[in-house]
């Protein structure tokens, strides 16, 4: 994963060394006068994208940062990478069940915009709501941010039960169980647990584990039928923060001394090589509990 990481990274940063946005334009020319700036990238690059961004961004514009995902080695938040970047500047995160695919064709959707200052959260809310894209503020960042990331290694788990053949009963019991973890690693680490269960915790984790347009998903059905991580990277072509997220995710919960066993079972298949079957097995031979 570490290559997949690197070449994620150069090919955002080459194209920025000589002052060049990914899309072409010149980064100087393209930020001149802008009151708003949509960070939307994979999180291995937001940080090292931020640096070069920095003397071109003017002194009161509004950031609105769409990435979804913990930063590899350092299980930061993306909130948290902007800061040490960029400093405290107004900004808040937009976040929630939102496939591309479907916001496109304007495909009724709601998000939710969060900033530890409200008011910067409301910021954003006015820039993008509309009839079709209903953004709703918030003020616990961590819960917004950890919900959005951590949905995505629960999404793995759940295309591993797709591709074993597995029904709804057990993607319903994993969701719910996934959860209950998300929210307990998340008010460990600081958010409100009642934030896991709106649209940037449990509307975000339907969405993108039932979704054919989930990418994190597919790698966790494609890995549950025998192909390997790096064969399904390549022929993705994209991102799945999911996969780089897990083991951010399971490092956090070490860290605050949380138990995870989906998000640990999830790294093992991942990096590991352990199968999915096993993977199941440990989940399902663990001692009986109390549900809350």
């Amino acid at each position: 994963m570490e290559l997949e990481d690197e070449r994620t990274r150069r090919t955002f940063t080459e194209l920025l060394q000589d002052g060049l946005s990914p899309l072409g334009a010149d980064l100087a020319q393209a930020l001149e006068g802008a009151s708003l700036v949509v960070w939307a990238l994979p999180s291995v690059a937001l940080r090292e994208v931020a640096k070069k961004v920095e003397p071109h961004l003017e002194p009161g514009a509004l950031e609105a940062c769409a990435t979804k995902g913990l930063e590899p080695g350092t299980s930061r938040r993306m909130s948290e990478v902007l800061v040490e970047a960029l400093g405290e500047r107004p900004r808040a995160v937009l976040v929630g069940p939102s496939h591309a695919e479907e916001v496109s064709r304007g495909i009724p959707t709601s998000v939710v915009a969060a900033a530890g200052q409200m008011s910067w959260a409301e910021d954003v809310q006015r820039a993008f709501f509309s009839p079709r894209f209903r953004v709703y503020a918030q003020d616990d960042l961590a819960g917004v941010e950890l919900g959005s990331a951590l949905k995505n290694v629960i999404a793995l788990a759940a295309g591993v039960s797709d591709g074993l053949g597995y029904g709804d009963n057990t993607k319903g019991a994993l969701l719910t169980r996934g959860l209950a973890e998300m929210s307990r690693l998340g008010a460990a680490a600081g958010a409100r647990r009642e934030t896991f269960f709106g649209l940037s915790g449990m509307g975000d984790l339907v969405t993108t584990a039932i979704s054919r347009h989930s990418r994190n998903r597919r790698v966790g059905e494609e890995l549950a039928q025998g192909r390997t991580l790096a064969d399904i990277l390549k022929s993705l072509g994209q991102v799945a923060e999911g996969v780089n997220t897990a083991p951010a995710a399971q490092a956090l919960a070490e860290k605050h001394g949380v138990d995870t066993p989906i998000t640990r079972e999830v790294c093992a298949v991942l990096f590991e090589g352990k199968s999915a079957q096993e993977a199941l097995k440990g989940l399902l031979s663990r001692d009986p509990k109390r549900e809350s």
